[in-house]
């Protein structure tokens, strides 16, 4: 099918609890149009996915005009998760209204220099807050956006792990498309970069937070034998020079590596009796690799194969309404699963399950689950209607 579908299946959805609005980069007072989109209600808290192509600067600063009081976050992407699916070229907002939702959102200003302990301490405090101001409500998550190329993902997603306590957190890298250049997060009226933005939500509306990849583990390994952690580079694998022998592994020529290679044959570490994705973003000058998250010598990588995308997505998403079919998925989806989808030609069925189920979110360069930062993942929360309407 093609993403025509998701068009109309997304124009036929009744106006749902979270508020949503979708516009091409280039329109015309795209903000006014957004506003419009998500009508009148009382929000407590406005979302804005930004694609790379828009002046982020300029749209932030218009954004905080046009909502205000409601307080307006959000980020640049790697593409988006619009009505009709994989979007391009678009700004995507969310709207949380104040009738079902209670949000504190705290800055990390400089990932480079940040205090954890100010930041849990701040993060109890608000969750307090918000018990106090919403005593009946009982359901939490934690929503994580974070600059995509300043290497602090897993830094910052250990150190927030304390103050999490039972709630559960997702989140997603900042995107420049396939440029990765800059990106930026967005908040009190500016685009920043080495910053993150956590956001804490107390809600009446039941959510179940979640991770999921379509990839199984092999039985060929490798060990990263010289490398560069704080870069995020590995020079060596098997004691051999790192592309060359990935390379071998996988039985191609080292100069044929591509961004679609890494897509298709990620590699991936066991923690704690899971795989997480350790993916690989480019191949430097040298023949070094440069990873999209943590990295260190001495660890054991394992080549994953993927299984069928479409019908993975539709087995999770089955999972996800099994019992109550979600108001809204809000989702952090990999760029490399995109990529990969366009690769395999299976973009227009990824798209109309996307609008079908109604996710919506964002192409991420990294996503993040709780304690850990991963790759080539879907990572999101689903909004249930309250049980009580």
């Amino acid at each position: 099918m093609n993403q025509a579908v998701g068009w109309a299946t997304a124009a036929a959805r009744p106006p749902g609890i979270v508020k949503t609005g979708f516009v091409h980069r280039d329109t015309d007072q795209a903000i006014e149009k957004l506003a419009g989109s998500l009508g009148d209600d009382l929000l407590s808290l406005v979302i804005l996915f930004v694609s790379s192509g828009a002046d982020a600067a300029a749209v932030i600063c218009e954004a905080v005009d046009a909502f205000a009081p409601t307080p307006v976050i959000g980020c640049t992407t790697a593409g988006e998760l619009s009505d009709c699916g994989y979007g391009e070229d678009q700004i995507v907002a969310i709207g949380l209204p104040s009738s079902h939702f209670e949000v504190r959102a705290l800055l990390v200003p400089d990932l480079g220099n940040f205090s954890a302990q100010d930041i849990i301490d701040q993060m109890i405090r608000n969750r307090n807050e918000m018990a106090a101001s919403a005593p009946d409500w009982k359901h939490e998550f934690s929503f994580l956006m974070i600059d995509g190329l300043s290497t602090k993902e897993d830094a910052l997603t250990s150190e927030l792990a304390v103050g999490l306590g039972p709630v559960p957190l997702f989140g997603g890298s900042a995107g420049d498309g396939t440029h990765f250049g800059a990106t930026y997060v967005l908040m009190g009226g500016q685009a920043m970069q080495s910053a993150a933005i956590l956001t804490q939500v107390r809600t009446r509306c039941p959510i179940k937070v979640f991770k999921t990849d379509h990839l199984l583990p092999t039985a060929r390994r490798m060990v990263v034998t010289k490398a560069d952690p704080a870069n995020r580079i590995v020079q060596e694998i098997n004691a051999e020079p790192a592309a060359r022998e990935y390379a071998r592994l996988l039985g191609k020529d080292p100069e044929q590596l591509t961004t679609f290679t890494f897509a298709a044959h990620p590699l991936v570490v066991q923690i704690g009796g899971q795989h997480h994705v350790r993916a690989i973003q480019r191949v430097a000058g040298n023949g070094d690799l440069v990873f999209f998250s943590a990295i260190d010598e001495g660890l054991v990588l394992t080549l994953a194969e993927p299984r069928d995308m479409v019908s993975h997505l539709e087995e999770e998403i089955a999972a996800l309404t099994q019992t109550t079919r979600p108001d809204t998925i809000l989702g952090c989806d990999c760029i490399l699963r995109r990529l990969e989808a366009q690769e395999k030609q299976k973009t227009g069925e990824i798209s109309r399950l996307l609008a079908e189920n109604h996710v919506v979110g964002f192409s991420t360069y990294g996503e993040q689950f709780n304690s850990i930062h991963v790759n080539q993942t879907l990572t999101g929360v689903a909004i249930y209607p309250p049980e009580d309407g």
